[in-house]
């Protein structure tokens, strides 16, 4: 039986589960920061994700860092050489990222409402969209499709976004590429990590690929 794609809901977005987790611990924010911290501190490899995208890219692509929480995997594709824009929800996270590192263009917004906030100027501009760190699976169920497809208006033809996230944390892989083909993307490159290995049954973690048609 296939996998029917999340409803869009119409209105304002819904309530994200990072916003859920701020109600119920409102140092959830500090928390994390402080987590990235203590993990680079310790010399842990927190730069996977820009690795696999900056080989994905063009050299000086214009990538969209969605969710950028800290702004560790957008600040590292700028030293790439990219020109990174970033946007999250959480305004604590956005200022750490804007305090830590000035190059790119950090936004606080909802993905439900990026292209709004981020304006008429970046729709079509994307070579690359990277949502990181289980980003896509904090979305409100109710938004799953309106965000996909604002990413889809963002990206350029041709461009692509790359999507890692938890397939047991809510939004199963099945469901995420029911909703990514309902917005408007081709059929997707799955893999279970971010250097690339290859895709099991049930993975238990995702690194989705997935292309913009080049012409519409």
């Amino acid at each position: 039986m296939p996998i029917m794609p999340t409803n869009p809901a119409p209105g304002s977005p819904g309530k994200s589960q990072w916003t859920r987790n701020l109600e119920r611990n409102p140092n959830h924010s500090q928390w994390y920061i402080e987590r990235w911290e203590r993990m680079r501190e310790e010399g842990k490899d927190i730069d996977g994700e820009a690795r696999l995208i900056d080989a994905l890219a063009p050299r000086g692509a214009r990538i969209l860092d969605a969710g950028s929480g800290t702004g560790r995997v957008g600040a590292e594709l700028a030293k790439r050489g990219h020109d990174v824009v970033g946007i999250d929800l959480d305004p604590t996270l956005v200022a750490h990222a804007e305090r830590t590192s000035p190059g790119p263009r950090w936004f606080t917004g909802d993905l439900a409402e990026s292209c709004e906030i981020l304006g008429v100027g970046f729709l079509g501009s994307f070579d690359v969209i990277v949502a990181a760190g289980n980003v896509v699976s904090f979305i409100a169920e109710s938004d799953r499709r309106r965000v996909l497809e604002n990413f889809a208006r963002l990206l350029s033809p041709g461009g692509r976004l790359v999507s890692g996230f938890g397939t047991a944390r809510g939004y199963s892989l099945e469901s995420y590429v029911a909703d990514a083909s309902a917005a408007g993307f081709d059929d997707p490159q799955v893999f279970s990590t971010w250097d690339l290995r290859p895709a099991s049954e049930d993975p238990g973690f995702a690194v989705v690929i997935s292309p913009k048609p080049a012409s519409e």
